[in-house]
């Protein structure tokens, strides 16, 4: 089995760094533009549609609670309501209901 060579590994390493850095970055600046967007709209509620509910939980899901919970900067978006409800709507994309069970 053949080593990388030093120097590849070294600017492998600082790519990396720069990716992860970056992907910091956009995180950040996105929960800023979260918080402004928010304040823009005063105390008024935001309301979403069952369809916007599903996408927000389908990638909600992928993260898991803690996660979400430590990067939501909106709160009450999602609840155990909105999951439920994310189980018995049709997929946006295909049109299937997904099996209650599933």
């Amino acid at each position: 089995m053949s080593r990388l060579p030093l120097a590849f590994q070294f600017v492998l390493l600082m790519f990396s760094g720069w990716v992860n850095h970056h992907q910091v970055d956009v995180m950040e600046y996105l929960q800023e533009e979260n918080r402004v967007l928010k304040e823009r709209l005063g105390g008024r509620r935001l309301c979403f549609t069952d369809i916007e509910r599903r996408r927000l939980t389908r990638k909600a899901k992928a993260l898991g609670h803690k996660v979400l919970s430590e990067l939501c900067t909106i709160k009450g978006i999602l609840s155990p309501t909105t999951s439920s409800l994310s189980t018995s709507l049709p997929d946006p994309y295909t049109g299937i209901t997904p099996h209650p069970n599933s």
